[in-house]
């Protein structure tokens, strides 16, 4: 059997994954020779599945067809009412099935879609509008209800309302937009370098960053992740192209779609004709009906709703076998979480990790199976779009196993952010994308992240990364969620805290003194907390799993 690097050098010497150099950007950077050119590229390949299920939702099922019809009604719709190419147009939804036909919709037409949170308040949902100035926006009930005021601004062409939702006077119902006679998409030319998407960052400190994605960046993504599972394959002893025949894949989505881990599952799932099955709000006990019956292969999400899906299936005593992966991302993951899913699946079911951010267009380190298994903190090697530094706080190489912040160039990193060129230059300038994050590289070329680099706690001149020490207190049978932070100290600068989730169901629920004392002999003791807050109540994240540490800290010290 070839090793591993044998087998990407062969892959991507010819073929779908031959790679080739670019020198657009100034530097030369990866890319594949034959990905596709754009989304639309990617919607026209899917016609092939037809009668396949695309999507489950409740009750309701859509086709591969019905998707593709109902995403080119949609299309000339906005071609109808003026929206163009390089125009944006903002979502505003639930992870209903409408969110991917006004995704897809948009993607035929070069139109830029701007990803809604929908967990956004009403002010911050009209500074994303303000901030991408849309001609158009689709939403549903929901975020109408919050943006009724802001929905009559000037260069607004089209609001399209859909799920519990009134268009009104001046609007449109989705419903009846994908009523009329079935349509070719409409004839637009779109190429890799256009803009695809503006994915705003989480904010937890400041206005939320426009991160503005090219087709190529995208597409990028996509053939790393099909080259990922191509290599999968290989080392697993199946043939390299998966059989056309066997049955359909299904995918449980738990990340949003205005996230760049929904967004990628969602294009992923489109690409290989695989079901989607979506959900109206995290629900551990639906996820697992979902899994049950619908026989679903893979599921994904950040490591606190993977952990619920594990704890819920557990005490269901569910029967999981359909699925044959559980990939989390998002946000640290703690390697108790890796372990618990190889015995609980007896490791017929690999685990994954994806490490990037919405400015890298997803992951670009990965680590999953028996190397994950093996490796459970790791998170992974590089793809092979991606170049990785470790440099010190003046950019200069550390040499390997030293700490420092990790640098990234390549296809997958994205050209800025929208009308921020100040923050871009900060970010980006130079061609290297600056990620905030600390982290180091061993011999092997495995990548280890141990802390956001704003978030290193400082003690009597000690560095103290919050990952590593989260990932110890997890161990503890009784808890359920940590967060790290440092809090003021008069002569050592910063003490270490932690606010700790504990089973509410516990009979005798573990003490401070008691997750302290399990800390000794596995820590250093200027590494364990001295202020300890036990809760039973979540911890405050973002809808992409990222800890809150300002909330943390006001909502406990």
């Amino acid at each position: 059997m070839p090793s591993r690097e044998e087998i990407i050098a062969a892959l991507t010497a010819a073929g779908p994954f031959e790679l080739a150099n670019d020198h657009s950007a100034g530097h030369p950077v990866r890319v594949y020779r034959n990905a596709p050119q754009s989304f639309r590229q990617v919607l026209e390949g899917a016609r092939s599945h037809g009668a396949r299920t695309f999507a489950v939702f409740g009750e309701e099922s859509l086709s591969y067809a019905q998707h593709h019809a109902q995403a080119a009604a949609l299309a000339h719709h906005l071609i109808d009412r003026g929206v163009r190419k390089g125009d944006r147009v903002a979502i505003g939804m639930r992870n209903y099935p409408e969110w991917s036909v006004a995704f897809w919709a948009c993607q035929s037409i070069g139109a830029i879609v701007v990803a809604l949170n929908a967990w956004w308040t009403t002010a911050e949902l009209t500074y994303a509008l303000d901030d991408s100035a849309p001609a158009a926006v689709i939403i549903d009930g929901e975020r109408l209800e919050r943006l009724n005021d802001q929905l009559s601004r000037p260069g607004l062409k089209t609001v399209v309302v859909t799920r519990r939702g009134d268009a009104g006077a001046g609007g449109a119902d989705f419903a009846e937009i994908i009523a009329g006679p079935a349509r070719d998409l409409p004839d637009v030319d779109v190429g890799p370098s256009d803009l695809a998407t503006i994915l705003y960052t989480s904010g937890t400190t400041g206005n939320p960053k426009g991160a503005m994605a090219t087709q190529r960046n995208h597409m990028t993504n996509l053939m790393n992740t099909l080259l990922a599972g191509t290599v999968a394959r290989i080392i697993g002893g199946l043939p390299a192209e998966a059989d056309p025949d066997a049955p359909q894949s299904g995918v449980l989505q738990t990340f949003p779609f205005f996230h760049i881990g929904g967004l990628t599952g969602l294009y992923l799932s489109v690409a290989t004709g695989a079901k989607v099955a979506m959900m109206y709000r995290w629900a551990p006990s639906e996820a697992v009906r979902l899994i049950q019956s619908h026989g679903l292969s893979s599921v994904s999400g950040v490591p606190i709703v993977v952990r619920q899906l594990l704890e819920t299936a557990h005490a269901m005593g569910a029967d999981m076998s359909s699925l044959v992966g559980v990939t989390s991302g998002g946000a640290p993951v703690p390697p108790d979480l890796i372990r618990r899913i190889g015995d609980q699946f007896q490791a017929k079911a690999a685990p994954g990790n994806g490490y990037g951010l919405t400015e890298t267009t997803s992951a670009v380190i990965t680590n999953g199976g028996a190397d994950y298994l093996a490796r459970p903190d790791s998170i992974g090697r590089a793809v092979v779009t991606a170049d990785i530094r470790i440099v010190d706080d003046d950019g200069a190489d550390v040499p390997r196993g030293d700490i420092g912040e990790l640098w990234i160039r390549g296809s997958n990193v994205i050209p800025g952010y929208w009308n921020n060129p100040e923050a871009t230059e900060a970010a980006f300038g130079g061609g290297w994308f600056r990620t905030g994050d600390l982290g180091f590289v061993d011999d092997e070329g495995f990548h280890f992240v141990v802390d956001r680099k704003k978030d290193v706690i400082i003690r009597g001149g000690e560095n103290i990364y919050c990952a590593e020490v989260e990932a110890v207190i997890l161990e503890h049978a009784a808890v359920r969620d940590v967060g790290l932070i440092g809090l003021p100290h008069p002569e050592l600068g910063e003490e270490v805290a932690a606010v700790i989730q504990v089973d509410p169901a516990d009979d005798t629920p573990a003490t401070a003194d008691a997750i302290r004392d399990s800390l000794a002999g596995r820590l250093a003791r200027f590494k364990i907390p001295t202020a300890i807050r036990l809760t039973t109540g979540e911890l405050p994240r973002t809808a992409t799993g990222k800890l809150l540490k300002r909330e943390l800290r006001a909502g406990h010290f």
